[in-house]
Protein backbone atom coordinates (compact mmCIF):
# COMPACT_ATOMS: atom_id res chain seq x y z
CA UNK A 1 0.00 0.00 0.00
CA UNK A 2 1.13 3.34 -1.00
CA UNK A 3 0.81 6.11 1.41
CA UNK A 4 -0.10 9.99 0.73
CA UNK A 5 2.43 11.82 1.43
CA UNK A 6 0.29 13.92 4.06
CA UNK A 7 -0.46 10.94 5.75
CA UNK A 8 3.01 9.99 6.35
CA UNK A 9 4.04 13.78 7.61
CA UNK A 10 0.90 13.38 9.94
CA UNK A 11 1.99 9.75 11.41
CA UNK A 12 5.30 9.95 11.40
CA UNK A 13 4.85 13.27 13.85
CA UNK A 14 2.48 11.39 15.47
CA UNK A 15 4.63 8.15 15.99
CA UNK A 16 7.31 10.80 17.17
CA UNK A 17 4.88 12.96 20.11
CA UNK A 18 4.52 9.30 20.88
CA UNK A 19 7.32 8.08 21.74
CA UNK A 20 8.87 11.18 23.40
CA UNK A 21 5.63 11.16 25.91
CA UNK A 22 6.38 7.81 26.36
CA UNK A 23 9.98 8.20 26.85
CA UNK A 24 9.02 11.37 29.61
CA UNK A 25 5.89 10.81 30.68
CA UNK A 26 7.81 10.45 35.10
CA UNK A 27 8.96 14.32 34.00
CA UNK A 28 5.18 15.31 34.57
CA UNK A 29 5.41 17.77 31.36
CA UNK A 30 2.14 17.98 29.84
CA UNK A 31 1.71 18.36 25.85
CA UNK A 32 3.14 21.47 24.74
CA UNK A 33 5.77 21.83 27.15
CA UNK A 34 8.44 19.76 26.12
CA UNK A 35 8.20 22.23 22.69
CA UNK A 36 8.74 25.00 24.54
CA UNK A 37 11.47 24.40 26.29
CA UNK A 38 13.27 23.11 23.36
CA UNK A 39 12.49 26.71 21.71
CA UNK A 40 13.68 28.54 25.00
CA UNK A 41 16.66 26.61 25.49
CA UNK A 42 18.08 28.95 22.46
CA UNK A 43 16.06 31.88 23.21
CA UNK A 44 15.79 32.19 26.99
CA UNK A 45 13.97 35.67 27.36
CA UNK A 46 12.13 35.55 24.63
CA UNK A 47 8.37 37.36 24.31
CA UNK A 48 5.29 35.16 24.38
CA UNK A 49 4.25 36.23 20.89
CA UNK A 50 7.74 35.22 19.78
CA UNK A 51 7.22 31.66 21.46
CA UNK A 52 4.09 31.21 20.12
CA UNK A 53 5.31 31.44 16.25
CA UNK A 54 8.59 29.69 16.54
CA UNK A 55 6.44 26.96 18.22
CA UNK A 56 3.05 26.73 16.14
CA UNK A 57 1.21 27.47 18.97
CA UNK A 58 -1.91 29.54 19.65
CA UNK A 59 -1.21 32.59 21.85
CA UNK A 60 -4.01 31.51 24.18
CA UNK A 61 -2.95 28.02 24.23
CA UNK A 62 0.40 29.32 25.06
CA UNK A 63 -0.97 31.11 28.22
CA UNK A 64 -2.33 28.51 29.74
CA UNK A 65 0.60 26.16 28.67
CA UNK A 66 2.55 28.90 30.39
CA UNK A 67 0.73 28.97 33.42
CA UNK A 68 1.40 25.20 33.74
CA UNK A 69 5.39 25.81 33.60
CA UNK A 70 4.88 28.41 35.66
CA UNK A 71 3.25 26.71 38.41
CA UNK A 72 5.51 23.75 38.34
CA UNK A 73 8.67 25.90 38.70
CA UNK A 74 10.01 25.33 35.17
CA UNK A 75 9.80 28.92 33.92
CA UNK A 76 9.25 32.82 35.07
CA UNK A 77 7.53 35.60 33.81
CA UNK A 78 9.10 38.98 34.21
CA UNK A 79 7.79 41.91 32.74
CA UNK A 80 9.76 44.45 30.34
CA UNK A 81 10.75 47.86 32.36
CA UNK A 82 10.50 49.77 28.44
CA UNK A 83 7.47 47.85 27.91
CA UNK A 84 4.97 46.70 30.37
CA UNK A 85 2.89 45.00 27.96
CA UNK A 86 5.56 42.44 26.90
CA UNK A 87 6.83 39.80 29.37
CA UNK A 88 9.47 37.76 28.65
CA UNK A 89 9.75 34.37 29.41
CA UNK A 90 12.64 32.44 31.16
CA UNK A 91 13.56 29.37 32.34
CA UNK A 92 14.55 28.25 35.74
CA UNK A 93 17.58 25.68 36.72
CA UNK A 94 15.24 23.16 36.74
CA UNK A 95 13.86 23.96 33.26
CA UNK A 96 17.03 24.06 32.34
CA UNK A 97 17.52 20.62 33.54
CA UNK A 98 14.21 19.32 31.89
CA UNK A 99 15.24 20.80 28.58
CA UNK A 100 18.32 19.07 28.55
CA UNK A 101 16.96 15.72 29.02
CA UNK A 102 14.09 16.78 26.09
CA UNK A 103 17.23 17.72 23.91
CA UNK A 104 18.94 14.40 24.99
CA UNK A 105 15.46 12.57 24.00
CA UNK A 106 14.95 14.39 20.94
CA UNK A 107 18.25 13.11 19.72
CA UNK A 108 17.28 9.54 20.76
CA UNK A 109 14.22 9.47 18.96
CA UNK A 110 15.99 11.40 15.37
CA UNK A 111 18.78 8.67 16.04
CA UNK A 112 16.05 6.02 15.67
CA UNK A 113 13.99 7.27 13.18
CA UNK A 114 16.72 7.54 11.05
CA UNK A 115 18.51 4.49 11.25
CA UNK A 116 19.75 3.08 7.93
CA UNK A 117 20.29 6.64 6.41
CA UNK A 118 23.11 8.07 4.75
CA UNK A 119 24.05 11.04 5.59
CA UNK A 120 23.69 12.23 2.30
CA UNK A 121 19.96 10.82 2.68
CA UNK A 122 19.56 12.81 5.58
CA UNK A 123 20.76 15.88 3.96
CA UNK A 124 18.36 15.72 1.36
CA UNK A 125 15.57 14.70 4.14
CA UNK A 126 15.99 17.77 6.01
CA UNK A 127 16.14 19.94 2.52
CA UNK A 128 12.78 18.33 1.72
CA UNK A 129 11.11 18.77 4.60
CA UNK A 130 12.63 22.68 4.88
CA UNK A 131 11.50 23.11 1.60
CA UNK A 132 7.82 22.20 2.46
CA UNK A 133 8.04 24.13 5.42
CA UNK A 134 9.03 27.12 3.77
CA UNK A 135 6.33 26.77 1.00
CA UNK A 136 3.47 26.61 3.59
CA UNK A 137 5.02 29.28 5.95
CA UNK A 138 2.98 32.29 6.39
Amino acid sequence: MEYTLHYLLMADHAMVQKKLFSDIRDMGLSLGQPKVLDYLKDRDGAVQKEIARGCHIEPASLSTILRGMEKSGLIIRRMQEDNRRNLKVYMTDRGRELGKEITKKFSEIEKKALTGFSEEEMEKLRSFLTKIYENLEE
